[in-house]
């Protein structure tokens, strides 16, 4: 069960340095993927290590109403799929996936792979300004009739199968729109040639999405030059997917990057269990920035550690651009103001269009610190200033919500008494439920 919290959470700041180890959430990209997966396998899948959370309880919920059979055990982390191949044995189905971009987009290609369905997906205001128009238009080209206000959610599909051939797919304002075809592509009558723009087949997420399907057997997809700056991905039709009765879920390392970054703020030292460099989540790679801020990043067999000395704190000035690692710019962005100079973080003009508009969110926050701070399209810099008590706005964002938690563990009183509160902390559920209670255990450690 989530944890309940009021609607303003002021964060207590740590009086001495961490010291300790965390589990964190199991990854919802692997999670969301992998249950979509395991409804492709011909036998049932256990997905153990599995993320609960809003984002993965709505996705459950939308693949019950499409008729599968699942069982999450929630207590052990397990989610028990009966794979039926794929096939879709519900013929109409209303679906409601909130603010949950991967359900929005994973289910409305999978949806599509059904002869005579129909389907309504929709989700929250938030949701309903999110992308969705590439997908849908390259669905379109599939035989897919929708009825949709200019490619936005509430979108009504009326599916007839996926016959294969070629598409066009802008995927530039999101690459789940890839993602969500590549995974159901193998389920089409004739090879799929995606011919995609936006440089999406390039981009981290995307190569974590083709990982799980080689190593589910699927052959490797050819990947050619198209026309004007796009790409043509090849996916062979018609090869069953090869899943385990059980598979692991990686720790999220989007959630991981909060913890990994604890220490630059309140010093000390904080292992994250079970995350190593071998992760197929790009996100892990946040740990390169945290090198380049002074911290030492160390790994063994139980997990990725992050240190510094507390005499070393804060650390130095970074210019980096966050295009492959998105999720995690406000995890950097939040902790800027105890950096000693400026933080220019570029490559995130997609994050404008997410669950909320995070560049102008976070610009808005930090000013509210008494940071100065400019933002652009595809860039936000912040030069510190002195940090000033505020009420953070969250924006029903949980990186919002998470990231400046970590800020106000900083003991600007030098007293331990609180000066930053989050408003709206619950937010937190749509990944990481237990955020703060995880981060109170560490404190208080």
């Amino acid at each position: 069960m989530s944890p309940s919290y009021t609607d303003l959470l002021p964060i207590k700041p740590f009086t001495r340095p961490v010291a300790g180890s965390v589990e964190v959430p199991g990854s919802k990209s692997i999670t969301n993927r992998m249950l979509i997966l395991a409804c492709l396998a011909s036998h049932p899948v256990e997905l153990t290590g599995a993320l609960f959370s809003d984002d993965s309880h709505l996705m459950i919920t939308c693949l019950r109403n499409l008729g599968f059979e699942i069982e999450a055990d929630e207590p052990n982390r397990s989610i028990r799929v009966s794979g039926t191949g794929g096939k879709i044995t519900a013929d109409k189905a209303e679906l409601y996936v909130g603010v949950a971009g991967t359900a929005a987009r994973f289910l409305t290609a999978f949806s599509a792979t059904r002869e005579g369905g129909t389907y309504l997906i929709d989700g929250t205001e938030q949701m309903r300004k999110r992308p969705m128009k590439g997908l849908l238009d390259a669905l379109v080209q599939q035989g897919t009739q929708v009825e949709s206000t200019e490619g936005f959610l509430p979108a009504t599909l009326s599916t007839s199968g996926l016959p294969g051939g070629r598409i066009q797919l802008d995927a530039s304002a999101s690459t789940q729109l890839l993602s969500a075809l590549l995974m159901v592509a193998p389920l089409a009558k004739s090879d799929l040639e995606i011919e995609v723009s936006g440089n999406a087949e390039k981009k981290p997420f995307v190569k974590l999405t083709q990982e799980l399907m080689y190593r589910f057997g699927q052959p490797e997809q050819t990947v050619q030059a198209g026309r004007a700056n796009t790409a043509a991905i090849i996916v062979k039709a018609g090869i069953p997917y090869n899943i385990p009765v059980k598979v692991a879920i990686e720790p999220d390392a989007s959630a991981a990057s909060y913890f990994l970054s604890l220490p630059l703020v309140v010093g000390g030292h904080v292992t994250v269990k079970g995350l190593h460099s071998d992760s197929l989540q790009g996100d892990y790679h946040y740990t390169k920035a945290l090198k380049e801020v002074g911290m030492a990043v160390e790994e063994d067999e139980k997990g990725t550690t992050t240190s510094i000395d507390v005499k070393e704190l804060p650390g130095t000035s970074i210019q980096k651009n966050f295009w492959p690692i998105s999720d995690t710019f406000m995890t950097l962005a939040a902790i800027a103001p105890v950096l000693k100079g400026v933080t220019k973080i570029s490559g995130i003009s997609h994050t404008r269009l997410q669950e909320s508009d995070r560049i102008a969110a976070m610009a808005s926050e930090l000013i509210k610190l008494g940071q100065w701070v400019e933002d652009g399209d595809d860039f936000l810099e912040i030069q510190p200033g002195l940090l000033v008590p505020s009420e953070v706005h969250t924006y029903e964002d949980h990186r919002i919500a998470m990231s400046f938690g970590i800020l106000g563990c900083f003991n600007l009183y030098a007293d331990g008494s609180p000066w930053l509160t989050i408003r709206d902390p619950g937010c937190c559920a749509k990944t990481f439920p237990e955020f703060f209670m995880v981060l109170k255990d560490l404190r208080t450690s």
